[in-house]
């Protein structure tokens, strides 16, 4: 083991996978992705990042390996990183893949989450400042 997986040994913490959970729906469509852009040994980046219509937005990423402090669910050879500030919004959150005639797409069940977007990428928790108002602006996404 190299000094740098031994600090990332070291670093990262590992959850019980009832923390955050990856539907059937959502493993198969990440190890599709894995395989279609030859990203073997890669993991799902799943954060939360200010903005969006309801003060908060989901953002995911491929990415090769964790981050220091990050905390990895893995279920079935699927990896899942998420930092700890996007963590604390998380908590219990349930990602999904879902195929529609409308198009895919990922879908995050969040326990944590007050209020949300009618995209599903924007969300707002008991902690967050009230949504702004339609008169002030939207996601963009043709949601708000």
């Amino acid at each position: 083991m190299s000094t740098l997986e031994a600090a990332i040994d070291t670093a990262v913490e590992t959850i019980a996978p009832e923390e955050i959970t990856l539907t059937s729906g959502a493993r198969d469509h990440v190890t599709k992705l894995l395989d279609e852009r030859k990203m073997a040994g890669h993991g799902l980046r799943v954060f939360v990042s200010g903005g969006g219509c309801s003060g908060m937005q989901y953002g995911m990423a491929l990415e090769a390996e964790p981050r220091e402090f990050d905390t990895i669910v893995e279920k079935e050879g699927i990896k899942v990183f998420v930092d700890p500030t996007s963590l604390m919004y998380m908590r219990g959150a349930s990602i999904d893949y879902v195929d529609s005639l409308m198009g895919g797409g990922f879908s995050i069940d969040n326990p944590q989450a007050v209020a949300s977007c009618g995209c599903g990428h924007s969300f707002r928790t008991t902690d967050n400042e009230p949504a702004p108002t339609p008169a002030s602006g939207g996601c963009g996404s043709g949601c708000g």
